[in-house]
């Protein structure tokens, strides 16, 4: 017996703050799903408590977390009035929402108080028990690939972009992994029934599960039917070497210009910089394309679904929240399987590396090939500016119509983009929290203001920023 104002993606501070009081709110709620996210509700808390609102903040989404939220959310506005409150999933937030409205909201909030406070204290600890070697010992120690004794891969057989326009839903749907479309729902069976298809044998959820899985097929036989969403892409694949610092990675426009050591384009990389226990090497993407000298080559991709927005507004003008969802996990879906499909393609044909790998697509998901897709702004290289250059690169606006927005989300929403690693000796990893000594030279390296580079890095600094 809510009613909720849905105010759209990517709202600047001021906006978020003018409908709070246009709409007369009981509550505010904010939404994350990439990192720059983080740094805006800090913005919106400190605004909210500058210009003297009330209302508690909710706080949720894919990026945060309840110890981000109590560090540095929660200290520019919690009050027992008007708590900040990190909400785990979309399901919690009507019990959350209960509990500030009716008269519990004493008791519930100084709970919360109390947890907030303890999380800020472990977090404070914690941060003393913590080694970093400086950037210079992590570089000492990166991870070093004989290649010589294992060489780059071959040539790929179509260099340049190519944009990616003949693949249909129908060509995807076997590369679907269903798993995180009932994560969407909420919807989690118990051991040993976790997972896509056991968890319709879940006593609790099974029998739902299985009726929203009936749902999904019906509305995906629609969409492919009426073609009312569809798929476009573009690939790169450039001759590409590591940086004479060895921190970053070089594009060329063709074997000429790497001769003459002219870059079109660099790619930026971060190391991990957290002490370990053992002699694992401190690793970092460039550790995965040989230096000059070597003939390398390194690739990059970004795909969507387009057509989900028209669906959605469709769907809303009907009051049909149950299909707008459904259509909108949906898309999520056909892009990840787009990905994956493109993937294949990349290493089988379009490079070649792979020609004769033979995986079934459950091999697929748990990833059994060679070579590696991370995309920006995640665990390997947690910073979305790089989204920029790849952009430049495969000008995926202009020849793929995905574009990226302020905070450099991409837009259409499901979007998928990739820097793709052919060696296979490249692994996946976390960068982990990093010093200010890395990030004055990362900033250096991209000619970027401290400031900048900063806000941009702020989730994986080591130290409070000025």
């Amino acid at each position: 017996n809510y009613k909720v104002y849905d105010i759209g993606v990517m709202v600047n501070c001021e906006t978020i703050l003018e409908k709070a009081k246009e709409y007369n709110v009981d509550v505010i709620g904010l939404s994350g799903l990439i990192t720059p996210s983080l740094d805006e509700m800090v913005d919106v808390a400190k605004q909210m408590s500058k210009l003297g609102y009330k209302q508690p903040l909710l706080i949720g989404g894919a990026t945060t977390s309840k110890m981000h939220t109590a560090v540095k959310i929660s200290p520019n506005y919690f009050t027992p009035e008007h708590p900040v409150i990190h909400v785990l999933d979309a399901s919690r937030s009507v019990t959350v929402v209960s509990n500030l409205l009716n008269h519990n909201k004493e008791e519930f909030v100084e709970d919360l108080l109390e947890e907030y406070d303890e999380l800020r204290e472990d977090y404070y600890a914690g941060l003393e028990d913590r080694y970093f070697l400086t950037h210079d010992k992590a570089k000492e120690q990166k991870y070093v690939i004989d290649f010589d004794a294992h060489p780059p891969s071959p040539t790929p057989n179509k260099l340049g972009v190519t944009i990616i326009d003949n693949v249909s839903l129908e060509d995807v749907v076997p590369y679907i992994d269903w798993n995180p479309f009932f994560q969407t729902w909420e919807l989690r069976g118990r051991y040993p029934n976790r997972g896509y298809p056991k968890i319709f044998k879940d006593e609790a959820v099974g029998n739902e599960a299985k009726k929203l899985f009936g749902d999904a097929q019906d509305l995906m036989k629609k969409i492919i039917a009426d073609k009312s969403m569809w798929l476009k892409g573009v690939v790169g694949q450039f001759a590409a070497n590591r940086s004479e610092c060895g921190e970053d990675v070089e594009i060329y426009a063709d074997e000429e210009a790497r001769s003459t050591g002219t870059p079109m384009h660099r790619f930026c990389m971060l190391r991990q910089q957290a002490e370990k226990e053992s002699d694992d090497p401190y690793l970092s993407q460039a550790d995965f394309i040989a230096p000059r000298g070597y003939k390398d080559h390194m690739g990059m991709f970004a795909v969507s679904c387009f057509g989900c927005d028209a669906l959605v507004q469709k769907y809303e003008a009907e009051n049909d929240d149950y299909n707008k969802i459904m259509s909108q996990a949906l898309a999520d879906r056909f892009v990840e399987a787009f990905a994956e499909y493109l993937h294949r393609d990349i290493r089988t044909n379009l490079w070649g590396y792979a020609a004769d790998e033979k995986l079934d697509e459950a091999d697929l998901l748990k990833i059994k090939y060679d070579g590696i897709r991370p995309a920006p702004g995640y665990p390997s290289q947690p910073d979305h500016t790089e989204k920029t250059t790849m952009w430049e690169a495969i000008k995926a606006k202009e020849l793929a119509g995905i574009e990226l927005s302020d905070s450099l989300s991409m837009m259409p929403a499901a979007s998928v983009s990739a820097l793709v690693f052919a060696h296979p000796k490249s692994q996946y990893f976390a960068v982990g929290e990093i010093g200010k000594d890395q990030v004055t030279d990362y900033a250096g390296r991209k000619k970027y203001e401290m400031e900048k580079m900063e806000r941009w890095l702020s989730p994986i600094l080591n130290y409070e920023r000025d």
